[in-house]
């Protein structure tokens, strides 16, 4: 339990809490404005009390800026593979085939960018060129690529998880936003050499982080999330 005082100081702080946790969202347009050492460090801490079975912490981050951070988006965007076409080598993030209520939902928020971008549903080369900039992290400036040991199962996989949403709630405590990005994933090929990344460690995913670009049509928009007797069951 609780002491009195932790109770009160969590009480006093929730409403920051709940703020922080609620205007979290995938920012795709970033300011230049730099974020300093400490400030990702003091974030990368905050993050690693995420919950971990046995206290295993199966997460690592690559923290990369300027030319390093640049040389990620050359090696992806210079490789000559297009994202639809890359093959998901190291885990699958999405099913082979999507169904209901996956499939809605998925299109819902697709289209809805795109309508802020103001673009139509057959500008296919519009939709790569938006797609693409995944890989200059969305002009933020700190790009972070994460991995987690493969000789890992599925339970670490949640506590990285778990690991992710702390790091992202944290940095909206501190004013910044994140974009958490799968699509780093299915290119750990070209990725590897440009951070030394071991044959051991699976590439999860990346992540912008810094300020928002809040006069960038594509973050004008936000997602709805399913209302409660959607999903929950209460028993007893």
């Amino acid at each position: 339990m609780l002491a009195r005082d932790d109770k009160t100081d969590i009480a006093d702080n929730v409403d920051s809490i709940d703020e922080a946790i609620s205007t979290r969202r995938s920012v795709r347009a970033f300011l230049p404005d730099p974020v300093d050492d400490e400030t990702i460090k003091d974030l990368l801490r905050l993050a690693s009390r995420a919950p971990s079975g046995t206290n295993m912490q199966p997460w690592k981050a690559y923290v990369t800026r300027g030319a390093v951070k640049d040389r990620i988006a050359d090696s992806i965007l210079n490789s000559g593979i297009r994202a639809e076409k890359i093959a998901w080598e190291e885990y699958k993030y999405y099913p082979d085939k999507f169904f209901e209520p996956y499939l809605g939902r998925r299109r819902t928020v697709g289209f809805a960018l795109y309508e802020a971008l103001g673009i139509e549903r057959r500008e296919v080369e519009r939709m790569r060129a938006q797609h693409d900039r995944n890989f200059v992290f969305f002009d933020a400036p700190v790009g972070m690529i994460f991995t987690i040991d493969r000789r890992l199962n599925k339970g670490s996989w949640i506590d990285h998880g778990m690991f992710l949403q702390t790091l992202m709630v944290a940095a909206r405590g501190r004013g910044l936003h994140t974009c958490p990005q799968a699509a780093f994933a299915p290119y750990h090929k070209q990725i590897r050499p440009v951070l030394n990344i071991s044959d051991e460690e699976i590439v999860t995913c990346g992540m912008a982080l810094g300020y928002e670009d809040t006069s960038k049509p594509e973050n004008s928009f936000r997602t709805e999330r399913a209302p409660l007797e959607d999903w929950v069951t209460f028993l007893g």
